[in-house]
């Protein structure tokens, strides 16, 4: 932005403070033909990026252009950065459901009490694990990450407990399993409702003794993990069904938490759009778009079948494919069906 000291209806000076108010990150370049060194300096204090007397020198103006643009990017590189290194993104609702796992979480974080997370693919769970490891005494060791779904029923027990060398064909060397790359910290089950059950047998002798046995071996190992489990199906089911161990599910449900489909809280929707739109703005570099009020009761209306996720994805989608704003002809035209 550019920007004269002296204009008819509003000082330079004033323009630039309100101006840093609406948004901090555009750089203002300040102009005028009765500068001094006073001037120059408030305004730089005030947060102009520089000041340049007129009538401006053409290469003098491009090279501070050029020198804003960059410190531009660099500002928003630096978001993004800092948004992707940060450890947890936040639970965002105040719903009723919202505020008790909240509590919960504060309540059971402390302890090493095993959880079992509940819930719709895409409401969180992930999300519920990786806040009780961060409000933890062991959030300075690893949480580590197992979807027990995307792997292969005869490779589970070597993710799980490592193997040695020679243990089956393909093992030419020595492996570490997910239980002792979390020693110390929390191992995160994601869908073990899909987990064999030879795998469970041996997960259930984990918790109990602390001990586990890499594949090929026979060495014991003492392990120290807090295990959080989750699944998106009903457990006691596949129990009646012989798909899962009883005596492994109250093992693992000390403490059973339930997430709720996006459709079951969807007085949540306003607050996570909100957040998605200023999150997902960020790391495109672009400015925070509005919504209209009447979208968002649309969304509020829609059938979330992929929860969360889906969401995320649906403004995404909106802040790409509409105008200056996102209006109701923006959702009735990319995201209704």
């Amino acid at each position: 932005m550019l920007c004269d000291i002296k204009m008819p209806k509003v000082d330079g000076i004033e323009f630039l403070e309100k101006a840093r108010e609406i948004n901090s990150d555009v750089p203002v370049i300040m102009i005028s033909g009765h500068g001094n060194i006073d001037t120059a300096v408030d305004a730089v204090k005030k947060g102009a990026f520089d000041y340049i007397s007129k009538p401006p020198d053409l290469n003098r103006l491009l090279i501070t252009l050029r020198n804003a643009l960059d410190k531009q990017s660099l500002v928003t590189e630096t978001k993004v950065l800092k948004r992707k290194a940060s450890k947890v993104q936040e639970i965002v609702g105040d719903s009723a459901p919202i505020v008790k796992i909240k509590a919960t979480i504060d309540k059971v974080a402390p302890t090493d009490a095993r959880v079992l997370i509940t819930g719709e693919n895409g409401a969180g769970k992930e999300l519920v694990a990786r806040w009780i490891h961060e409000k933890s005494n062991r959030n300075s060791n690893p949480i580590v990450e197992v979807n027990c779904a995307a792997i292969p029923s005869e490779l589970i027990e070597s993710e799980l407990f490592g193997h040695e060398k020679g243990s089956f064909t393909s093992a030419i060397k020595q492996r570490i399993g997910k239980f002792e790359t979390a020693n110390g910290g929390t191992l995160f089950l994601d869908e073990i409702g899909d987990m064999s059950l030879a795998a469970q047998a041996k997960v259930l002798r984990a918790l109990q003794e602390g001990k586990i046995t890499r594949v090929g071996a026979e060495k014991d190992i003492n392990v120290d993990v807090r295990v959080i489990a989750a699944t998106n199906k009903d457990l006691l089911k596949e129990v009646e069904q012989k798909n899962f161990r009883l005596d492994l599910y109250h093992r693992l449900g000390v403490i059973i938490i339930h997430v709720p489909s996006l459709n079951d809280r969807r007085d949540d929707i306003p607050l996570l759009v909100d957040y998605f739109l200023d999150i997902i703005a960020t790391e495109y570099g672009q400015p925070k778009k509005e919504i209209d009020k009447k979208a968002i009761e649309y969304l509020k209306n829609y059938n979330w079948t992929g929860n969360i996720r889906e969401l995320r994805n649906v403004v995404e989608r909106l802040i790409i494919l509409s105008g200056k704003s996102i209006t109701v002809d923006d959702v009735n035209t990319y995201v209704l069906p």
